[in-house]
């Protein structure tokens, strides 16, 4: 809490180049690209960072392979390029994955023709990845025996990739880098009301954890609120020329499925794609895509008895899956952007909407609007902001590339040498599919050697705090310290994922769960730990920030 209160203190009556209001992906890439080319930057969210839409998506990171069937080749392939930079820029956090789709009756394409797709695919991508392949019935299901093949005709096998932790870690890592080169980026604050005059934007912000109401002054404002940003623009009066619209979607956490790391597609019922995706020790099955009015959502019983059935229809498991088989659940809303004058966006019209995103520039309010967005193209909207920011008179560094990836390979080699020579893979044996030392890299890259020097002094800084957690001690002492966690769903739906993969009543019942309140939050441990239990974990579920007790 302190680095926190410490950052709340930066930009109380602070003078800003920049105020970001909203800490998903769109604000975190771009307090990180403004605040290392020299600019002044703070940086606000209501709620959590990634405490919405950001921590709620599938974990993949792709070029669009559906958008093709509209013949959308020029987002393809942009987005198959910003995919590509990702996976070299981050190639700890973001691994390339082969996506295994099952043809059936529901499938709008047959076999070899989703062959020439995947192909065409694959070199629009510049052949980045490992080239695709055609399966016959048979061999799909020799490939494959959990697919059930009943009206199954065949299958493709094609690469994307997919961020290995969970998404809302990997935008903290943009937060994290933004403080590093000085932003002051603070959760849980909320902008209440700005009012520009000839010097500037003045903003009243309000800290919602304690009540607390401050002010700062800036030059340029970046909406970038996400689903809230129509809502934010009419508080303001900033008139734009594109709107948001809503797609609501839920995923399935459940025990591990099938043992291949592979992504399994499906078409439903109603000829929509649908995946089981693997996260470490469990499998996550969605999306839905369902028109909504309303950027608030929780899964209902319809979505996930809709969901349960498809995927029981298409494996063949022991036993079919049941509510009861459900771990936890996530659920939001894609924000999809659509031209504000154009009122046919009839159920047709909507379901083909692609993800692409549109930033919109006001010159005379000094105000920057972005619109839709997602993790893929990430790296790009950093650099679309620091452009407009300089079109409105902020004066900024040279980019030289360095508020994005990881460190280089020869500081990797040498944490992996420090790791083997003081036998740290040994203290903990492997489990689910990787090392500790491939993780502490991986969460914290050059962070990760002041962890290893605490678990020299200390090996049982090594040790799991919650069994299956995959998330240990020293960990634990890091995030006190350095990520601003102020809530316990923050630290377990967001900074970690263990609220994902361990089931609530687990939870509640485990040791370590209660000496990690004690350290995240002091004198507060008890009250923290009962509003997180108090509160709907379907509201939790869904990033509604009205969900806490």
């Amino acid at each position: 809490m302190s680095l926190r209160s410490t950052n709340i203190a930066k930009i109380r009556g602070g003078d800003f180049d920049v105020l970001i209001v909203g800490g998903g992906i769109n604000g975190a890439v771009s307090a990180a690209a403004l605040a290392s080319r020299g600019a002044r930057v703070a940086m606000v969210d209501r709620g959590d960072f990634a405490g919405f839409t950001s921590m709620q998506s599938s974990n993949l990171v792709w070029g669009g392979f559906k958008y093709l069937e509209n013949y959308e080749i020029p987002l393809v392939r942009h987005l198959c390029m910003s995919r590509n930079r990702l996976i070299k820029a981050y190639p700890a956090n973001l691994k390339e994955i082969r996506f295994l789709a099952a043809l059936d009756e529901h499938s709008p394409y047959k076999p070899w023709f989703a062959g020439l797709g995947s192909t065409a695919y694959w070199a629009i991508g510049n052949c980045f990845t490992k080239p695709p392949k055609v399966y016959s019935r048979e061999r799909l299901h020799k490939a494959e025996p959990v697919i059930d093949m009943d009206g199954v005709q065949g299958g493709i096998e094609y690469s994307d990739a997919y961020v290995v932790d969970n998404d809302s870690r990997f935008v903290f890592g943009f937060v994290r880098g933004a403080l590093n080169v000085g932003a002051a980026c603070a959760n849980y604050v909320e902008l209440t009301n700005a009012t520009r005059d000839s010097r500037g934007w003045s903003a009243e912000l309000t800290d919602t954890d304690t009540g607390d109401t401050f002010t700062c002054k800036a030059r340029v404002i970046v909406n970038a609120a996400g689903p809230f940003v129509d809502d934010l623009n009419t508080q303001l009066g900033i008139e734009s020329t594109h709107q948001i619209v809503f797609s609501k979607g839920i995923h399935l956490i459940v025990p591990r499925i099938v043992s291949n790391e592979k992504v399994l597609a499906f078409f439903d019922d109603t000829e929509r794609l649908f995946y089981v995706i693997p996260m470490g020790s469990r499998s996550v099955i969605g999306t839905t895509d369902e028109r909504v009015v309303d950027p608030v959502t929780q899964v209902d019983e319809e979505d996930r008895d809709f969901l349960l059935e498809q995927i029981n229809k298409r494996l063949d498991l022991p036993k079919p899956l049941t509510p009861d088989d459900i771990i936890s659940t996530r659920c939001g809303v894609r924000p999809l952007v659509v031209e504000r004058t154009d009122n046919s966006h009839t159920e047709t019209d909507w379901t083909s909407l692609s993800r692409k995103h549109a930033l919109e520039m006001d010159p005379a309010d000094s105000f920057i609007t972005i619109f839709g967005g997602k993790i893929t193209d990430c790296l790009n909207i950093g650099e679309e902001v620091c452009e407009a920011a300089i079109e409105l008179g902020v004066r900024l560094d040279k980019d030289r590339k360095d508020w994005y990836g990881e460190p280089p390979k020869a500081t990797r080699d040498e944490f992996f040498r420090q790791a083997r020579l003081m036998g740290l893979d040994k203290l903990r044996k492997r489990a689910n599919f990787e090392t500790l030392s491939t993780r502490l890299w991986r969460r914290y890259g050059m962070r990760a050697f002041a962890m290893l020097e605490a678990i020299r002094d200390d090996p049982s800084m090594s040790d799991e705090i919650i069994e299956g957690a995959e998330y240990v001690r020293v960990e634990l002492f890091y995030a006190a310290k350095t990520e601003m966690i102020t809530k316990l769903d923050d630290f377990l739906r967001r900074r970690s994922k263990i609220a994902l993969i361990l089931g609530r009543g687990i939870l509640e019942d485990a040791d370590g769960l209660r000496e990690a309140c004690q350290l995240l939050f002091g004198e507060d441990a008890d009250r923290r730990f009962v509003e997180y239990f108090a509160a709907d974990p379907l509201a939790q579920a869904a990033g509604d920030p009205s969900a806490a007790a």
